[in-house]
C-alpha cells in the first residue's frame, strides 16, 4: 500500500475526530458589537498606569532590590528613520555607572552581531491587518494596531507596539551604552528584553490589613541576620483590581495575610507612588521557589502514577494551596557517595522515603541541596487549567478544559535577601492575541503569573514542571565546535514568539486546530531537534571526536540526547508525517534567515492532525514530562491553585484532554480521551522497519501454525472455487470484519499504545486480558451472531491458531504501534485460510 493511499485512509478515519476538533478550536461566530477588552478596563485604574509611579533616583536599599540591571518602559517611535529594528526606552533603573540615565529616554537597538541580526531579519515583517484581525480586535482582543501598515516590523518594535499604550516594562540583562553627539544615548543589546513587572522587589511577611479603603497592609521585612521575618515593619499598598469581562477581578488581596502559600513570606514587586508608599504590582510566594520540595517520590512506578493520576487529583479541593514535589527515582543512588550530613544518606534504607515529605530544614543539606546546585538550569513545562465555581468561565467544548501550554527556562540562583538557593523562572510564552494584553515573549514569573492586573496565579490552577536533564541543559564542546540544546531551544522559541506578536504580518495570531500554544511550542522544539541534527551531519569532526572518546562523559551525554531526540520526533509527528510549515520553517531558519522565502503557519485541518499529540495543552505537557522521566530526568513540580487572596465565587479546574471531564466515578481516568488517543496513535504510517516486522511475523506464524493445522487435519489445502466477484467481495469484507474491527477493539483500544509511557507489568496485564477476550470472543460469536460457525469456532485447533494469531498481532503492535500492520497480518491470515485451506467450506458446512 503506497504512502499516498495511506494518507487518504488516515484522513477518512479521522474525519469524525476532525469535526470535533474544528468545533473546539475554531472561533465561534462572534458579535458584531465592539467589546471592551480586559486591558482597557484595568488600565483605567490609576495604579495600573506607569505615570502613577514617579521615576526617582535609585531607592534600592536593604529592603528593596531592583528587578533587573536595567529596567525601562518601551516607547514606540512615531516615525522610523530607517528599516533597522530600534525603539525608545524610558530608563527607570540603571546600573551604578549609568545613574545619570535614570528618567531619560534613550534609543534601544541591537548590537552589530551576525547571529543576532540574522534572527532579527528572519522575523521581520510588513504588518497589514486582515479582516479577521480587525474582527478579532472588535471582539475585545488586543492587537498591535499602532503597527498596522508599518513596514519592516521586527523584534523590538513588535514588543513596544504590542499594546495600545506605551506601558511595556522590560529588563535588560546586559546593555552597552553608546553616546552619539550631545544628548543622544543609545543602548545596544544582544539578548531580547524580558517582560517584567515592577522596578523593585522585596521579601516580606504580610501581617494584616490596616486600611481597607486604601488597601494598606502591615508587613514585616525579612531579616538576613536572624533568617526570619523580624526585620523592619512597614506599610505597603496591595491594590484591589476591578471586575472585568469575566465577571471577576483579576486578583484580590482579600485574606491574603491568611494564605498558606505565604507562610514562608511573599516577594513583592512594584514601586513607590506619589505619596511614597510602596505599591505592589505583582506577588510571588517564596515557598514555591525554594529548592527543597514538600514531597519526594523516588519510586519509578509511583512517579509515573503521580504524573498520570495524582498531579491534578481533586483540584477544586486544593483551592488556595500550593505544593512542590520532586520526582527522582535515582536520587538515592546518585547521592550515596556524598558525605553524611544528617540528611539523605541517613535515610537510604528507609521505605518511607519512597514517597514522603522532604526534610524540612534546607540549611542542613536536604534533598534539594543534593539535586540542585547554583547556576543549574532546567527546562520548564507550563500548564494552566480553568476557572470553575459560581462565576465559572464558559467551556470552549463540552467536558473539556483546554488550558494553555508553554515552555520556560529555570535557573538556580542565590537569593539576594536570604542567600539561599532558589529558582528563577522565565516563561517563553507563545501566546495568541487576547483581551488581557498578555504579550507573546519572555516573561518573568512575577510578570506572567504574579501580576495583579493579568497574572494567572490568582484565578487558575497552574503546574510548572522543572526538568533537570544534563544531556539537554549542558552545552557540548567538540574541539571548538559548540552545541547548546538549551540555547537553540530558546532561539527557536524567540523566533516563534516574534512571529506571534505580529501574526506573521497579519496582525493577528489566533487559535486553530493546527496553530495554537501547544502546536507552535512543539514546532519550536522540532526545529531545535532538526537544527542540532543538521549541525552534527554537516560537521564530521563531531563524529570523529565521539569515535575517539567513546567513554567520555560528554559522549555518553550526547548519546542520551540523540535517543531523546528520536523519541521526541515520534511524539511531535505521531503519524510519521512532518507538517509542511514545520519543514519549511526549519529549512529557512537553518540558514541566515534572509532571502525571499517566508515563514508561514499552516492552519489546515490535516496539518493539525499530523501533529495531533500537541493539539491539547494537557496532552503535550504530560507527554513531555513522562518522556523525560522515562529517560532518567529529575522533575520538580510546582503546583498552585488560585493562591494569593480569596475569591469565593471561583474554583480551580484541572486542564484535560478532549472530553477529559468525563471520568470513571471515584477515579481520575478519562476513558473517552484515552480511547481517542489510542485510536489516533495507531494510525501511524508504517515505516520500512514496520513492514519488515509484518513480514517476519507472518513468516513465523506460518512456520508454527501450518504444521499444527495440517497435522491435525483442520487445515486442508483446497482452493475456494468461486468467481472473481465473490472472491473480491470476500477479500473486501474480511478487511473490515474481522481484520479492522477485531484489531481495533482487541489491540488498539485495549492495549496501551507503545508511545504511551507505562510500566511493563501494567502493559503485560492488559495484553493478557486482550488475548483472553480475543480467544473467548470467537465461541461467544458462534453462539450468538454467527451460528453457522459454531462447530469451527469451538474447535480446539481453531482456538489454538486464533491464540497464536492474537499473540502475533500483539507482538507486532508493540513493535510497530501501527494499526495498518496488525490489520494486514490479520487480514492476510484469514483470507488465506478461507480461500486456500478450506476455511469457506468449514464455515458453510
Amino acid at each position: 500500500m503506497s504512502r499516498k493511499r495511506l494518507n487518504v485512509t488516515i484522513f477518512i478515519l479521522l474525519l469524525i475526530f476532525t469535526a470535533v476538533i474544528v468545533s473546539l478550536l475554531y472561533p465561534r461566530q462572534q458579535q458584531t458589537v465592539q467589546r471592551e477588552s480586559n486591558y482597557a478596563i484595568h488600565t483605567r485604574q490609576d495604579f495600573n498606569q506607569p505615570s502613577f509611579y514617579p521615576i526617582t533616583p535609585n531607592t534600592s536599599n536593604k529592603l528593596y532590590r531592583p528587578t533587573g540591571a536595567w529596567v525601562g518602559r518601551l516607547i514606540l517611535p512615531t516615525s522610523q528613520e530607517d528599516n533597522t529594528d530600534w525603539v525608545l526606552m524610558e530608563v527607570e533603573h540603571a546600573p551604578q555607572k549609568a545613574q545619570n540615565l535614570i528618567g531619560k529616554i534613550v534609543r534601544l537597538e541591537w548590537k552589530n552581531d551576525k547571529d543576532v541580526l540574522s534572527y532579527v531579519q528572519a522575523v521581520t515583517r510588513d504588518v497589514n491587518f486582515t479582516p479577521d484581525t480587525i474582527k478579532s480586535q472588535k471582539q475585545g482582543n488586543i492587537h498591535p494596531f499602532r503597527l498596522n501598515g508599518v513596514k519592516s516590523v521586527s523584534v523590538l518594535r513588535s514588543l513596544a507596539g504590542a499594546r495600545p499604550q506605551d506601558d511595556v516594562i522590560v529588563t535588560l540583562d546586559d546593555a552597552t551604552v553608546v553616546t552619539e553627539g550631545v544628548g543622544r544615548v543609545t543602548l545596544q543589546i544582544a539578548r531580547e528584553p524580558v517582560l517584567t513587572t515592577g522596578r523593585f522587589y522585596g521579601l516580606v511577611k504580610i501581617i494584616e490589613p490596616t486600611s481597607k479603603s486604601d488597601s494598606l497592609y502591615k508587613v514585616v521585612h525579612y531579616n538576613p541576620a536572624s533568617g526570619n521575618f523580624d526585620g523592619i515593619e512597614g506599610a505597603i499598598r496591595i491594590p484591589k483590581q476591578v471586575i472585568d469581562t469575566r465577571n471577576i477581578p483579576s486578583s484580590t488581596p482579600l485574606l491574603i495575610e491568611k494564605s498558606t502559600a505565604g507562610e514562608q513570606g511573599w516577594y513583592i514587586y512594584g514601586a513607590r507612588d506619589n505619596k511614597g508608599i510602596f505599591t505592589v504590582q505583582a506577588l510571588a510566594p517564596r515557598s514555591l521557589f525554594q529548592i527543597e520540595p514538600n514531597q519526594l517520590i523516588t519510586n519509578e512506578n509511583r512517579a509515573l502514577r503521580y504524573l498520570k493520576t495524582q498531579h491534578w487529583r481533586n483540584t477544586p479541593a486544593q483551592k488556595g494551596k500550593s505544593d512542590t514535589v520532586l520526582l527522582n527515582f535515582d536520587v538515592l543512588k546518585s547521592t550515596s557517595s556524598l558525605p553524611y550530613q544528617g540528611g539523605l544518606v541517613g535515610f537510604q534504607n528507609s521505605p518511607a522515603l519512597l514517597a514522603s515529605p522532604a526534610p524540612s530544614n534546607s540549611s542542613q543539606g536536604g534533598l534539594g541541596r543534593y539535586q540542585w546546585q547554583e547556576n543549574d538550569k532546567a527546562i520548564l513545562l507550563h500548564l494552566f487549567g480553568g476557572i470553575g465555581g459560581r462565576k465559572k468561565e464558559a467551556l470552549g467544548f463540552p467536558a473539556t478544559i483546554t488550558g494553555h501550554f508553554s515552555f520556560g527556562i529555570a535557573r538556580v540562583i542565590r537569593d539576594s535577601f536570604t542567600s539561599e538557593l532558589r529558582f528563577d523562572i522565565k516563561y517563553h510564552q507563545i501566546y495568541a492575541h487576547n483581551s488581557d494584553g498578555i504579550i507573546a515573549g519572555i516573561h518573568t514569573w512575577a510578570d506572567y503569573m504574579g501580576n495583579l492586573q493579568r497574572g494567572w496565579m490568582y484565578t487558575r490552577p497552574v503546574s510548572d514542571i522543572l526538568i533537570k536533564f544534563d544531556p539537554v541543559t549542558t552545552d557540548y564542546d567538540f574541539d571548538g565546535i559548540k552545541i547548546s540544546p538549551l540555547n537553540e531551544l530558546q532561539r527557536q522559541l524567540q523566533i516563534m514568539m516574534a512571529r506571534y506578536r505580529v501574526g506573521d504580518g497579519t496582525g493577528g495570531a489566533t487559535v486553530s486546530p493546527a496553530t495554537s500554544c501547544g502546536q507552535d511550542s512543539a514546532q519550536a522544539l522540532y526545529a531545535t531537534i532538526t537544527t542540532i541534527k543538521n549541525q552534527v551531519a554537516t560537521a564530521p569532526q563531531i563524529q570523529q571526536w565521539l569515535d575517539a572518546h567513546p567513554n567520555d562523559p560528554q559522549t555518553l551525554r550526547f548519546r542520551q540526547l540523540i535517543l531523546l531526540g528520536t523519541e521526541l520526533e515520534k511524539q511531535l509527528a505521531p503519524l510519521g508525517i512532518v507538517r509542511a510549515d514545520w519543514r519549511s520553517s526549519t529549512s529557512i531558519l537553518a540558514g541566515t534567515g534572509a532571502g525571499d522565502n517566508q515563514l508561514f503557519r499552516d492552519g489546515s485541518i490535516w496539518a493539525g492532525l499530523t501533529s495531533w499529540r500537541t493539539m491539547m495543552p494537557r496532552q503535550v505537557h504530560d507527554d513531555l514530562a513522562l518522556l523525560f522521566l522515562k529517560h532518567g530526568a529529575s522533575l520538580q513540580v510546582l503546583r498552585t491553585n488560585q493562591i494569593g487572596g480569596w475569591q469565593a465565587d471561583i474554583a480551580p479546574l484541572a486542564p484535560t484532554v478532549l472530553f477529559g471531564q468525563i471520568k470513571i466515578p471515584y477515579t481520575e481516568i478519562s476513558p473517552l480521551g484515552i480511547l481517542l488517543n489510542r485510536v489516533l496513535a495507531s494510525l501511524k504510517i508504517p515505516t520500512q522497519q514496520d513492514w519488515l516486522v509484518l513480514g517476519i511475523t507472518l513468516l513465523f506464524y506460518t512456520i508454527i501454525a501450518l504444521p499444527i493445522g495440517l497435522k491435525s487435519g483442520f487445515l486442508q489445502l483446497q482452493i475456494w472455487s468461486a468467481n472473481y466477484i465473490d472472491k473480491f467481495l470476500l477479500i473486501l469484507r474480511c478487511l473490515f470484519l474481522p481484520a479492522i474491527s477485531e484489531e481495533l477493539f482487541f489491540r488498539v483500544l485495549l492495549l496501551p499504545h507503545p508511545i504511551e509511557i507505562t510500566n511493563w507489568f501494567t502493559w503485560a496485564m492488559w495484553a493478557l486480558l486482550s488475548l483472553i477476550l480475543f480467544i473467548i470472543y470467537h465461541p461467544i460469536n458462534a453462539s450468538t451472531f454467527f451460528k453457522q460457525a459454531n462447530e469451527t469456532f469451538f474447535n480446539r485447533i481453531f482456538l489454538c491458531l486464533a491464540t497464536l494469531l492474537g499473540i502475533a498481532c500483539t507482538i507486532a503492535y508493540v513493535l510497530t504501534g501501527s494499526l495498518f500492520v496488525i490489520v494486514m497480518i490479520h487480514w492476510i491470515v484469514v483470507v488465506v485460510w478461507l480461500m486456500a485451506f478450506a476455511g469457506m467450506k468449514k464455515l458453510n458446512s
